[in-house]
């Protein structure tokens, strides 16, 4: 009895503390579980041996743990970011790359990143920039970072993957950045609303869990 409930407690804890991965571009330093809760994986600082990455015609691709989350980009200009406030512009608004869009499903999954088109100033041919991915799946927010200079030559190469996840657990690929096949857009709100969800599934979980341990006594 007491090794049934040991055992829903330890399934519902690897839940709550579920990861992403974020797959391309590079991410600034190798993936530490512990960290990720903080700044650029703690990371605090930009690496010297950047990644080129194109200018337009890009995408970025990840890993996801949860079932339903939030996948935001902030990008910073600034030669070696070292805080939140270095993603911000002159004027303290937060510099956007892709703001929240919410997504289902674990898995890969793979978004077009077009930074051409950005009302960001410095995002030119030859920039170094830094992109900071936050992520949400309901147990609060997780970064990666990566270190690039921006190419209006660069082609991604073919050998880096990029699909998506569907309901039914398999993926699709494509040679083009598909739209996340269940992701909505939306904006920062949209982790508040994930959050309820995930936090009233965790819920629902726990009380299924319990009811079947007393079932057994």
């Amino acid at each position: 009895m007491r090794f049934t409930i040991a055992a829903v407690f330890s399934c519902l804890a690897t839940a709550a503390t579920a990861h992403f991965h974020l797959q391309y571009p590079p991410p600034r330093g190798p993936f530490v579980e512990d960290n990720e809760p903080t700044f650029c994986d703690n990371y605090v600082h930009a690496v010297d041996n950047r990644s080129v990455f194109p200018l337009s015609g890009g995408f970025f691709s990840l890993t996801s743990e949860h079932p339903k989350w939030t996948i935001g980009v902030l990008v910073s200009t600034k030669q070696d970011p070292t805080s939140f406030n270095d993603f911000n512009s002159d004027s303290n608004v937060t510099q956007f790359a892709l703001p929240f869009v919410q997504s289902n499903g674990e898995g890969a999954f793979c978004f077009p990143l077009d930074l051409s088109h950005l009302n960001v100033s410095g995002l030119q041919d030859g920039a170094n920039i830094t992109l900071q991915f936050e992520f949400n799946g309901g147990d609060g927010n997780l970064f990666q970072c990566a270190d690039l200079t921006l190419s209006n030559n660069f082609t991604v190469p073919s050998n880096v993957s990029c699909s998506n996840a569907t309901s039914s657990g398999t993926s699709s690929s494509s040679s083009s950045a598909p739209s996340p096949s269940s992701g909505s857009s939306g904006n920062s709100g949209s982790s508040s609303a994930g959050t309820k969800v995930t936090v009233a599934g965790i819920t629902g979980v726990l009380a299924a869990g319990v009811a079947l341990g007393l079932s057994l006594l």
